[in-house]
């Protein structure tokens, strides 16, 4: 499939870009932060996301959907990215739709995944559990008893945790605490007996949970024993998306370095004329349409159900995290002493970065990844 996008592809895109201008600016996000707002995305705004079909972008029509494929979810992600928009998008439409696409069964995509494309049910997948991405490190129990399920466990890092309906937890049926054998997918009621949840707010003010399961009772999502398989494909489409997003957060934050450059003037002259800068944005420049060309490319290979999905995703993932964290930093330090401020919003890049940089994996566990799938 070619790097680029087709005519519905940009429409989509033009769409996107002028919905998230005008109704949810980074002015948006700061006001949600400042007011500690309970739910820690605008309702009003996502309902208008809801209607303009972007939380069933990826889910069959037969389940009430759009299907218009990942690199339509894609093309919405990296506008949300250039706006910063916080909304359920990430964790409900990419990675809970497609643990119940991929997993689910026929009853339970007939029951759920019409509820998600109509915004109406909010999902989480909880995976972590410590301070780093290892998704095979799990020691949460779960005994199965036909489709019922009871899990006992401590979950970290929950996206949107607090707000879930129904919580995707992944929990260990049989074997060690680091053995991909043995894992189960369980959904689980959000307010069940036995799970706590307790919100924390993160660096980029954005929402995630640690939430605690006592002998929760759930129901079983997948087989039982081989959930790393289910558990690979979503993390996929999440680091993929994920991607996506930050690709936006990245070319606006370089779009909005070069400007300052142009407009700042020293000694009486534009900064952007010396040569040192040019020479950092010139690479900054280079590293944007390298990312470009990866996201498109992994978006293609999910669409398409490509062997080199679990390689693309880890090379496009470490790709995207390093030129994120690079293009953020370079930012705020050429836009002086006052990038340092939070009366500027190129800071609110740096952070978002750094959040995404370290969720589903940083660079390095998808360099180590990378070369663990190519036989190294």
């Amino acid at each position: 499939m070619p790097l680029v996008l087709n005519d519905e592809q940009n429409m989509l895109k033009d769409a996107a870009k002028d919905f998230c201008t005008n109704n949810a600016p980074i002015l948006q996000l700061r006001k949600l932060r400042d007011e500690k707002n309970e739910l820690g995305f605008d309702k009003d705004t996502w309902q208008q996301m809801v209607e303009l079909g972007w939380a069933g972008i990826t889910i069959p029509e037969e389940y009430g959907g759009l299907e218009f494929g990942y690199m339509g979810m894609g093309v919405v992600m990296e506008e949300c990215g250039r706006t910063l928009t916080a909304s359920p998008l990430l964790s409900t439409a990419a990675l809970g739709a497609s643990a119940l696409i991929e997993g689910g069964t026929i009853d339970q995509k007939l029951e759920l995944l019409p509820r998600v494309a109509a915004g109406e049910l909010f999902l989480a997948l909880c995976l972590e559990e410590s301070a780093h991405h290892d998704p095979y490190q799990v020691a949460t129990k779960v005994e199965v008893s036909g489709s019922n399920c009871s899990v006992t466990g401590t979950k970290k890092f929950v996206l949107d945790g607090h707000i879930a309906d129904k919580l995707i937890v992944v929990a260990r049926s049989a074997g060690e605490s680091n053995s991909r054998d043995g894992l189960t997918l369980v959904l689980v009621d959000r307010e069940a007996d036995g799970v706590t949840v307790t919100r924390t707010i993160m660096a980029d003010s954005r929402n995630a949970a640690n939430i605690e399961f006592d002998g929760a009772q759930g129901m079983l999502l997948g087989e039982i024993g081989n959930g790393a398989d289910l558990l690979d494909k979503v993390l996929d489409v999440g680091r993929i998306l994920l991607s996506a997003e930050m690709l936006g957060g990245l070319q606006e934050c370089f779009e909005r370095t070069v400007e300052y450059l142009k407009v700042r003037e020293q000694f009486g002259v534009p900064i952007g004329s010396f040569q040192a800068l040019k020479h950092r944005a010139a690479e900054m420049f280079c590293e944007v349409e390298l990312s470009k060309s990866a996201v498109l490319d992994a978006l293609s290979a999910l669409d398409e159900g490509r062997d080199d999905l679990a390689s693309i995703s880890s090379l496009t993932k470490a790709r995207l995290s390093d030129t994120y964290n690079l293009v953020s930093s370079e930012g705020v330090q050429m836009h002086g002493g006052i990038g340092m401020t939070d009366e500027y919003e190129i800071g609110f890049f740096l952070k978002r970065s750094r959040v995404c940089e370290h969720s589903f994996g940083n660079s390095a566990f998808h360099r180590d990844r990378y070369g663990t799938l190519a036989g190294y």
